[in-house]
């Protein structure tokens, strides 16, 4: 496939049996590949699945459209939430993403295929009843995997901004950084009644007046006690020890010549335990990734093929309202043309329309018509659903 002109986003539609089923496939197929090649086409097989009142359908069909939006929003969030934990590796989003157990990615899915290995694994809940089993089942298994995203990436959020506020201690400007990883023992001089050694940031500018002038800030100021500890891009950090009773003096004349004394106690055990913070959380951050990222890829799936099953009984449901009983219908799946999509439409409309006499008023009514709300759906005399794969690019 040319990917240039495939959209990674399919049209899943309905059409009532001509004479067979057969025949409405091959007529689809026909004039969508008459013109072109407007799209790529598959058969959409859903199981014979039992038929209710009319109220039951009708009252399915509003709850299946919520439940769509919500497995559809879970398959996003997971999505989105991988895309994050990839961080920098956003280029590894897609091949992370796959649906099937791992095997391809939704934008190349063979989704009939999919899903008919599922019905078949399935089989006792959809022969079973339309109602109850099957959606019970896909929200309390989408709500589980919705609960446990939170939980996890609460977890690992926490971490990642607890380590990211220390990262950030550990960078920043001189003033305000941590120092744990800059300064030694040897660089002060410790536990003497008189001495004390204070750290100065010093601007590169002004180097050289303070290897001439801090000797001579204050009284007291020990000869050659100054060396540079550490740079950044625009300043030094140097260390100077005076006599205690002098840093007032030494730290209000510094401050005239934009030399800036750091409040600074050297504490070996503080620092210590401010670096074994650190390695903890980067050691659980990475224990963490890994089992995280196949949750997601796992659970990925599992939302993705719950979002199609929930799309498959809305055609099953939606079909049997439109073209009455005995069922009697064939669902396909589109993957348009980029380019051509508009083209697509119109054959669509030209072989549908006579489906739905009304579609074309309905189309430009302006009242209210019960039921349809136009502004929350597109309307087409055949029973269409949009999968749209678009929302797991992540670039």
């Amino acid at each position: 496939q040319d990917k240039g002109t495939k959209m990674t986003e399919f049209w899943l539609i309905s059409a009532p049996g001509e004479k067979t089923c057969q025949q409405t496939w091959e007529k689809l197929h026909a004039a969508t590949t008459k013109h072109n090649n407007l799209s790529t086409n598959s058969k959409f097989n859903i199981p014979d699945l039992k038929v209710g009142t009319l109220d039951v359908l009708v009252g399915l069909s509003d709850e299946l459209a919520k439940l769509d939006a919500f497995v559809e929003s879970v398959v996003k969030k997971v999505a989105q939430y991988m895309a994050d934990v990839l961080e920098d590796s956003k280029d590894k989003v897609q091949e992370n993403l796959l649906a099937n157990g791992g095997k391809v990615h939704p934008s190349q899915i063979h989704l009939p295929g999919l899903l008919e290995q599922q019905w078949q694994a399935e089989h006792k809940f959809y022969s079973s009843s339309l109602y109850t089993v099957p959606f019970l089942f896909i929200f309390k298994g989408v709500n589980q995997i919705d609960n446990d995203l939170k939980a996890r990436a609460s977890a690992y959020n926490n971490l990642k901004g607890n380590l990211q506020n220390l990262e950030r201690k550990n960078a920043g400007s001189l003033l305000t950084r941590s120092l744990a990883d800059i300064v030694k023992k040897e660089d002060f001089v410790l536990d003497s009644e008189y001495l004390v050694t204070l750290l100065v940031i010093v601007p590169k500018l002004n180097y050289n007046d303070w290897v001439k002038q801090y000797e001579t800030l204050a009284e007291m100021v020990v000869p050659r006690s100054s060396n540079v500890l550490f740079e950044d891009q625009d300043s030094y950090l140097c260390n100077v020890t005076l006599f205690r009773k002098a840093v007032d003096d030494f730290k209000h004349k510094a401050r005239e010549y934009k030399f800036m004394v750091r409040d600074f106690q050297y504490n070996e055990e503080e620092m210590k335990a401010d670096k074994e913070e650190m390695n903890r959380l980067s050691t659980d951050k990475k224990k963490q990734f890994g089992p995280l990222v196949r949750w997601l890829k796992v659970n990925f799936s599992e939302a993705f093929i719950a979002w199609i099953h929930v799309k498959a009984l809305r055609v099953f449901v939606e079909s049997v309202l439109r073209y009455g009983l005995p069922v009697n219908f064939q669902a396909m799946l589109l993957q348009p043309n980029k380019k051509t999509m508009k083209k697509l439409r119109e054959v669509l409309y030209d072989l549908y329309k006579h489906l739905d006499s009304s579609a074309a008023a309905i189309i430009d009514a302006t009242m209210d018509i019960p039921g349809l709300n136009l502004s929350q759906q597109e309307y087409y005399p055949y029973v269409y659903y949009k999968i749209d794969c678009n929302l797991l690019e992540f670039k």
